[in-house]
């Protein structure tokens, strides 16, 4: 292996990236759910979860600044699929019946990413890795 390679495989940054443009591609081919990007329905996913949801504990759940998470709902609320609600400071969120359905098709959706990644690195492995990363950003998180 060369000095070049080497040092590529060796930059968790370089690698990291590398991983999330390949997941990206292959999340991107199994969901099928028109202009939504794969990060609209895991803030679905969340709402699901936990109806009434905070914006700001939604930020949190998803690890997203205020201003992200704002233009998500805006968009998801055009296409009724969450509503929102102010009281005070507070913006609660809330999945619609349209938003219910897509959630389903979803979580269907997130079974068949599971096979296909699963196929080609492996079932074990591709749990391991998951869980592997959550511990690593966890902790990034946390000193950041």
């Amino acid at each position: 292996m060369n000095e070049e390679e080497q040092v590529l495989m060796h930059c968790l940054y370089f690698t990291a990236n590398r991983f999330s443009r390949n997941m990206t591609k292959l999340a991107e081919k199994t969901f099928d759910f028109g202009d939504l990007a794969p990060s609209y329905l895991y803030l679905i996913m969340i709402v699901k979860f936990h109806p009434e949801i905070t914006q700001k504990e939604l930020c949190h759940k998803l690890s997203i600044a205020p201003s992200t998470s704002t233009r998500f709902i805006d968009k998801l609320e055009k296409q009724k699929l969450v509503i929102r609600k102010v009281n005070g400071k507070q913006t609660y969120i809330s999945l619609t019946e349209e938003g219910e359905k897509v959630y389903k098709q979803f979580r269907n959706s997130l079974k068949e990413l599971f096979t296909g990644y699963s196929q080609i690195l492996g079932r074990e492995f591709s749990m391991d890795l998951s869980k592997m990363l959550h511990e690593a950003s966890n902790k990034l998180e946390k000193e950041t």
